[in-house]
């Protein structure tokens, strides 16, 4: 993976394997992305408390991480997951991150 364009970090997308759903988006240092390939649960690095989280720690709404693709350019990856918990994945309580619609 190329972790050189963005500062040590590449995007992660997160989708749910069975409804195709884009749930999230987001970081990963080279650390958490092993910490996900070793644990198969979605680990991220936060930007703003400059730290490893693994999503669903405290709410219980993990994501189990059934593959991981790469794009063409080696610096983004998709995840595709089985949501656990109540299944909402935003931290404003909803299923998806991408409920605002702009058109």
């Amino acid at each position: 993976m190329d972790f050189t364009k963005l500062d040590g970090l590449i995007p992660a997308v997160i989708q749910d394997r069975t409804s195709h759903e884009v749930l999230m988006v987001g970081f990963m240092n080279e650390v958490a992305l092993a910490q996900t390939r070793a644990t198969g649960y979605a680990t991220f690095f936060s930007r703003t408390r400059n730290r490893l989280w693994m999503k669903g720690e405290t709410s219980g709404n993990r994501l189990k991480v059934d593959r991981i693709l790469t794009d063409c350019d080696d610096d983004t990856v998709l995840l595709l997951v089985t949501r656990e918990g109540d299944g909402n994945v935003c931290h404003l309580g909803t299923r998806t991150c991408f409920t605002k619609d702009l058109a």
